[in-house]
Protein backbone atom coordinates (compact mmCIF):
# COMPACT_ATOMS: atom_id res chain seq x y z
CA UNK A 1 0.00 0.00 0.00
CA UNK A 2 0.96 3.37 -1.19
CA UNK A 3 1.95 6.06 1.94
CA UNK A 4 1.03 9.10 1.26
CA UNK A 5 2.02 12.99 3.41
CA UNK A 6 -0.81 13.71 4.98
CA UNK A 7 -2.78 10.68 5.62
CA UNK A 8 -4.67 9.66 8.40
CA UNK A 9 -6.24 5.79 9.17
CA UNK A 10 -9.58 5.68 10.81
CA UNK A 11 -9.19 3.44 14.20
CA UNK A 12 -11.93 1.62 15.69
CA UNK A 13 -14.80 3.16 12.82
CA UNK A 14 -14.16 6.71 14.70
CA UNK A 15 -14.29 8.99 11.49
CA UNK A 16 -14.82 11.95 13.48
CA UNK A 17 -12.06 11.77 15.03
CA UNK A 18 -9.96 10.60 12.25
CA UNK A 19 -11.32 14.08 10.08
CA UNK A 20 -10.05 16.30 12.64
CA UNK A 21 -7.02 14.94 12.59
CA UNK A 22 -6.97 15.32 9.11
CA UNK A 23 -7.58 18.57 8.89
CA UNK A 24 -5.40 19.56 11.52
CA UNK A 25 -2.36 18.00 9.55
CA UNK A 26 -3.70 19.85 6.23
CA UNK A 27 -3.90 23.26 8.25
CA UNK A 28 -0.15 22.79 9.82
CA UNK A 29 1.63 21.83 6.48
CA UNK A 30 0.00 24.88 4.89
CA UNK A 31 -1.68 22.99 1.97
CA UNK A 32 -5.11 24.13 2.56
CA UNK A 33 -3.45 28.27 2.08
CA UNK A 34 -2.00 26.92 -1.01
CA UNK A 35 -5.06 25.48 -2.61
CA UNK A 36 -7.19 28.77 -2.04
CA UNK A 37 -4.74 30.67 -3.22
CA UNK A 38 -5.22 28.93 -6.30
CA UNK A 39 -8.48 28.38 -6.43
CA UNK A 40 -9.13 31.79 -8.83
CA UNK A 41 -6.66 33.42 -11.01
CA UNK A 42 -4.02 36.38 -10.05
CA UNK A 43 -3.03 38.82 -12.61
CA UNK A 44 1.08 39.51 -11.88
CA UNK A 45 0.21 42.93 -11.36
CA UNK A 46 -2.08 41.99 -8.07
CA UNK A 47 0.36 39.91 -7.30
CA UNK A 48 3.38 42.08 -7.51
CA UNK A 49 1.02 44.55 -5.08
CA UNK A 50 0.37 42.39 -2.57
CA UNK A 51 3.63 40.90 -2.22
CA UNK A 52 5.26 44.38 -1.88
CA UNK A 53 2.79 45.40 0.56
CA UNK A 54 3.63 42.40 2.79
CA UNK A 55 7.15 43.47 2.43
CA UNK A 56 6.26 46.48 3.64
CA UNK A 57 4.57 45.81 6.76
CA UNK A 58 7.26 43.65 7.69
CA UNK A 59 9.93 46.34 7.58
CA UNK A 60 7.39 48.40 9.72
CA UNK A 61 7.09 45.90 12.21
CA UNK A 62 10.99 45.42 12.52
CA UNK A 63 11.17 49.27 12.98
CA UNK A 64 8.87 49.04 15.00
CA UNK A 65 10.51 46.60 17.08
CA UNK A 66 14.06 48.24 16.96
CA UNK A 67 12.53 51.58 17.63
CA UNK A 68 13.92 53.23 21.37
CA UNK A 69 10.75 53.20 23.93
CA UNK A 70 8.73 56.30 24.48
CA UNK A 71 9.56 58.53 27.62
CA UNK A 72 7.43 58.21 30.39
CA UNK A 73 7.60 61.34 32.17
Amino acid sequence: MKEYKNTVRVVDGNVEKALRKFKKKITTSGLLEDVRKKETYEKPTTKRKRKKGAAKSRWQKKLREQALPKKLY
